[in-house]
């Protein structure tokens, strides 16, 4: 069977001297998946794919900014437009800016909310149960490290969305989080982001680093920097954009705010919410006064992101790139502050002063007197807004449910007419981008988490823009049903409500279809 990455295309030499033998084992690798004829787990056929030198004209660049914990609530215009009213308006301009410019997602999710499946999900198009990734990945030195049992993302057995850009003639570069593998050790070379369709890489070694004076990897090296970290990683965003302006390029750039912990930030970002008294959730037995305190840290460093992407836009347009010029703004996975008693994201933690709040919450088995695995939309919902000169009108709003799974191929389609990808459950969202209705557009979701770290607990989720089913497969007495269409902040769980169960009948039987579909390999 033929390799199905599409190594007839010639591939961008490695330049990162992170190893001295980097560039010779990519050199061995390529040959030897060839020889082998190896078949990819995540296939991707790529049909038409013409030399980078006849197709790069026409080509736009894309920049995504991947932000870190952000919830979609943590940007202006949400709040503005009445999406949310239990949070205070965040300070940023910049978002805005994207936004009025381009086209804002109302209804953009992740598949699994906490961060290395996430991104896995979001870099190849796939489900992260997939991929073997199931929670974050510790990193060595965490607690939870197992050097006999390493988890990261398979360079031999995935494709990412970087390698297609790649193929296709763009230069390619991440700056910030990977979170998907370490590659410090000996002989883990392969764990590394250049490995996975990106030309450079400088940034985070692991899942997270301090908001100052952080240690990044620069030229293959770990080293101190000094400074905001969000300040930091956007200087070398803006170098990569001024160095490879005369070219088509894709940029990444994956920061690690508004991850905790929050503070300090810059004056400037700290101002809008020094003297303000928040509005937080309702619920009972919130510790008010903690929240409050910890959502003025966090949109504070929400709004350094925000001052950053303004650095970057402009650079954009101080190059004269704007025109020519993809930019898309989301971030791994949604966040709580507060919400549903609980902060944080899919590995929810108690907010309450007392924890937990009693043997049930709302109607749920309480398994841990610490987190709360769940899959609300709190936890799932991302903020998306995707600017295109010349293709997507200006204010645009789209209402149309996707997930980090449309990426990759919206993507290929950005690219041009080379790539097109296969077998993957995505969809390309350009039509929509495009101002294009589309009447078959299928408006459900399926999420999936398998917390592993910390409590224990096997998640399964089936979404209806009505109904919301979430089966717990590993504790008994935690399933969950929510009517969405009267109760949108899944408050009351209607599991054993009897006027409810043919709904959830049916939406077991689409439940246990994806659950048979993604245990299949493919």
């Amino acid at each position: 069977m033929d390799d199905t990455r599409g190594y007839d295309v010639p591939l961008t030499p490695m330049t990162h001297p992170h190893c001295l033998n980097v560039a010779l084992l990519m050199m061995i690798d390529l040959i030897s998946r060839k020889a082998l004829s190896v078949v990819l787990l995540g296939c991707v056929c790529f049909v038409g794919i013409t030399s980078p030198s006849m197709t790069t004209a026409a080509k736009p660049n894309v920049v995504m900014i991947l932000t870190d914990d952000q919830a979609p609530w943590a940007f202006a215009e949400a709040v503005r437009s009445g999406q949310f009213d239990d949070v205070p308006i965040p300070s940023t301009p910049n978002m805005d800016r994207l936004a009025a410019e381009g086209a804002v997602f109302r209804n953009f999710f992740c598949t699994t909310p906490v961060c290395s499946p996430a991104r896995a999900t979001l870099m190849t198009g796939r489900y992260a149960s997939e991929l073997g990734i199931k929670d974050f990945i510790s990193q060595p030195g965490h607690k939870l490290y197992d050097p006999d049992s390493p988890v990261y993302l398979d360079p031999d057995n995935t494709v990412t969305f970087a390698e297609v850009l790649q193929q296709q003639g763009y230069k390619t570069g991440l700056v910030g989080k990977w979170h998907l593998g370490d590659w410090t050790a000996s002989g883990d070379s392969e764990k590394h982001p250049t490995q996975h369709g990106f030309d450079s890489f400088m940034g985070l070694t692991g899942g997270g680093t301090t908001p100052d004076n952080p240690e990044l990897e620069l030229n293959g090296k770990v080293q101190q920097f000094e400074g905001l970290t969000t300040d930091i990683l956007t200087d070398h965003a803006i170098d990569f954009v001024e160095q490879n302006a005369n070219q088509p390029f894709f940029l990444c750039l994956s920061t690690r705010a508004p991850h905790g912990r929050w503070l300090p930030v810059a004056p400037e970002d700290w101002q809008p919410y020094e003297e303000m008294d928040p509005t937080i959730p309702q619920y009972p037995n919130l510790d008010n006064n903690w929240v409050r305190k910890k959502m003025k840290e966090y949109l504070a460093s929400t709004s350094g992101v925000d001052r950053n992407l303004g650095r970057l836009l402009q650079t954009l347009d101080d190059q004269n790139l704007t025109s020519n010029t993809v930019v898309i703004f989301t971030s791994d996975h949604g966040f709580n502050m507060g919400h549903h008693g609980i902060w944080h994201k899919g590995n929810g933690i108690w907010a309450t002063k007392q924890k937990p709040p009693g043997e049930f919450h709302q109607g749920t088995r309480v398994i841990s007197n610490k987190y709360r695995p769940n899959l609300y939309d709190h936890s799932l919902r991302v903020p998306a807004i995707v600017r295109w000169p010349g293709v997507v009108q200006p204010s645009a709003v789209i209402e149309a449910t996707a997930s980090h799974l449309d990426w990759f191929p919206t993507l290929c389609a950005i690219a041009g007419e080379g790539p097109s990808a296969k077998d993957l459950l995505g969809r390309d969202l350009s039509p929509l981008l495009r101002g294009k209705t589309r009447e078959d557009w299928d408006q459900t979701q399926y999420f999936e988490y398998d917390m592993i770290n910390y409590a224990v607990a096997s998640l399964r989720s089936f979404r209806t823009p009505q109904y919301k089913l979430i089966r717990d497969r590993h504790n008994e007495g935690c399933d969950e049903f929510y009517d969405l269409t009267s109760d949108p902040d899944e408050t009351v769980n209607l599991i054993r409500d009897p006027s409810v169960q043919a709904v959830i009948q049916k939406l077991d039987a689409k439940l246990r279809t994806m659950e048979e579909k993604l245990a299949v390999p493919r």
